[in-house]
Order: C-alpha cells, then structure tokens, then sequence
C-alpha cells in the first residue's frame, strides 16, 4: 500500500511524470481477487501450487501470507520486488528489513516459504545465508526488473516489456555454481531458461527447480512437454540415470576460494577473445 500511497501523490506533479507510474486502478487482480483465483486454481489442478507474495516493506500485508495459506497454497515465493533508491539507509538496513520480512512471515504459517531475489546486494552469499539463517525454505534467483526507456521526442517514459531469452541465464548459473555448494538450501532459476539444454545447466550448477515463463509466452503451454522430452533423451544419451546425479556436477563446492574461481575465469576470458 504504501508504494500506491507514493505512486499516486507524485504520479502527476508534472507533465512528463504521468506516464512513469501505473495507475493503481489498472491492476488486475486485488488481494481478495487474488485469493479467489488461487482458490479455483487450487480446486482445478492435482499439482502443487505455489502463491506469489509481493512486498518492501514490514506491514499490515505480511497477513496475506496466512491467508494465502488457508486458501490452499502449497507453498509462498515472497517476491522482494524493491529497488534501493533512497540514499538514507544503507545496504545492511536493507537486508535487515527483508531478513525480518522472511521472519516474519515464517512464524505465521507452515508451508514452505521460497524467496526471490535480485542480483544486487552487496554481498550475495552472506544475504542469502542470513535468509535462510531467518526461516526461508528456498531462493529463487533472479528477479526481472522491468527497465523504462525514454521517449525523447515526446518526453515520454516508454514501458515496454522484454521477454527474456536464454543468454539471461548466465548470471543465474554463475551465483547458483557459487551458492548451492555452500549455504544450503533448495534453489530454483528464474530466468533465461528456454530449453531443455538451460534446464540441464541450471541443474548442473544446483538448482532443484527451474522455472518457465517468457519461454511459455512465446511458445505456449504445450512447450513444457518438449522440454521435458528433450532433457530426459539428452540424459539417456549422456548415462544420467537421475537428476539428483546431475544436480549440482558443476557448482564450486570443491573451489576452496570461488572468487579466485571467478578472477581467474574472468582473465582467462578477456585472454581468449580474438
């Protein structure tokens, strides 16, 4: 509430600024909406279903999680969906009141709790310890921020929406390679993933899940099946007879200093360009 509280005071104090916020009236679904469908989905699939909780702040709307789960979620992804952009706090106060949002939540409900982040904290692998340190069950990395771009002929900010494509994929690979072999937790990708061949390189680097949505916009539901079949005839060919045997293969667990790992790596690539 609080960012339609900030969104909807400045929204109009200019000219140009009308077309930079959205209108709050255009959101689709309300909490109880939201509710509502996951009530009927629920009702109408076999398969688990994950809710989505999207917040920045400690507040009234860390309930819904409660409610997500009694309206039958099997499980919660909290989206921290924020951008730092005030200079006041610093980065440790930041991750303090996401770290506290995570808490929070896991003393209401039962279910597991799975949180997704963006790529831009200051030091990744303490953060994502600390969450799982405050109950979190999973990461899910990254989030998409969706980037404005700017109109200059009619001093207007364009949004448009960019779905992503497999070469987004890399810097999932890289923080998973370094996470998954030392804070443990289950790990999901998001992002980047459009083939079977994404799906396998997110595994190797130790994901328990990966997740598809930009792939799915474009190719349709009925994509998800020939991902499938594709990952399991390249694992017959390549002798995997689990994913639990290929999850993981390629993380740093055995690196004693990944970012030694990650220097030398980076060198030898600008070596390497012709």
């Amino acid at each position: 509430m609080s960012t339609f509280l900030h969104t909807e005071l400045h929204g109009e104090s200019f000219a140009e600024a009308r077309s930079y916020f959205p209108d709050p009236g255009r959101l689709i679904l309300g909490p109880n909406n939201y509710l509502e469908h996951l009530r009927r989905v629920k009702a109408a699939v076999s398969i688990p279903v994950i809710a989505s909780l999207n917040g920045s702040t400690l507040g009234g709307w860390l309930r819904y999680a409660k409610e997500l789960e009694s309206a039958g979620a099997d499980a919660i992804e909290l989206n921290v969906y924020a951008m730092a952009s005030d200079s006041r706090p610093g980065a440790r106060e930041v991750e303090d009141l996401e770290v506290q949002m995570v808490r929070t939540i896991k003393q209401s409900v039962k279910i597991p709790l799975a949180v997704k982040l963006s790529p831009f904290y200051t030091a990744f692998a303490n953060f994502a310890q600390r969450l799982v340190e405050a109950g979190a069950d999973g990461l899910v990395l990254f989030n998409r921020f969706y980037q404005p771009d700017i109109d200059i002929e009619n001093l207007a900010v364009e949004r448009t929406l960019h779905l992503s494509d497999s070469s987004e994929l890399l810097l999932r690979l890289r923080w998973l390679a370094v996470l998954s072999g030392r804070v443990r937790t289950s790990y999901a990708v998001t992002g980047g993933v459009h083939t079977a061949q994404d799906a396998i390189k997110a595994i190797m680097a130790g994901a328990d899940a990966v997740q598809m949505v930009s792939a799915l916009l474009k190719n349709g539901p009925e994509h998800l099946r020939k991902v499938h079949d594709d990952l399991v005839r390249w694992a017959e060919e390549h002798d995997y007879h689990s994913l639990d045997q290929m999850r993981g293969s390629m993380n740093l667990e055995t690196s004693p200093d990944p970012a030694a790992f990650e220097r030398a790596n980076y060198m030898l690539v600008l070596q390497g360009w012709r």
